[in-house]
């Protein structure tokens, strides 16, 4: 036997709401908003028809950091520390900063874009897509995989002489 549907809700106030669900549902909408942009396409930096969309793409690619990119910011602050290339790592502004052999790279910590010395010329990484690829290893702030690739592209970057991906290489 089917359920009667329930008629309209009225809006809950937001005093309402547990802390906890409103953060949640907030981090899940800014996720959203963030993965849905035009801007996160680090193949789009052309700025679609007639380049006319190439400054929001550019403010979005560098620009100021939205509060998941703020929340990444603290754990970098507590994790870059830790790492194997702590010594070639800084934090500073919106960027992580990664001393490699070849050049110093900065990382912005909304987008995960690269900008290299000498002039921040724009260097191009995109992480290989496989939903099918194992997970491989934990990181303290579950479902934010722009932690993880920050961290690949640090990792990368900081023994930059090793790199052999081709398309890599010819931007370097």
């Amino acid at each position: 036997m089917a359920r009667p549907r329930p008629g309209p809700r009225r809006p809950l106030p937001l005093d309402d709401i547990p802390p906890l669900v409103l953060s949640e549902v907030l981090r899940d909408v800014d996720l959203f908003v963030g993965v849905s942009s035009i801007g996160n396409d680090p193949t789009w930096q052309d700025g679609g028809p007639d380049g006319r969309f190439q400054e929001y793409w550019t403010s979005y690619g560098f620009g100021e950091l939205n509060q998941s990119a703020e929340t990444r910011r603290l754990l970098l602050e507590r994790l870059v520390p830790r790492l194997a290339i702590a010594d070639r790592c800084t934090l500073e502004d919106r960027f992580l900063h990664v001393k490699g052999e070849r050049h110093t790279y900065k990382i912005h910590l909304g987008s995960g874009n690269i900008l290299r010395s000498p002039n921040d010329q724009y260097l191009c990484i995109v992480p290989k897509s496989d939903p099918s690829a194992p997970h491989t290893g934990y990181l303290p702030y579950e479902g934010d995989r722009m932690l993880a690739v920050i961290l690949s592209k640090a990792m990368l970057l900081a023994n930059d002489t090793k790199i052999t991906d081709p398309t890599i290489l010819s931007q370097l």
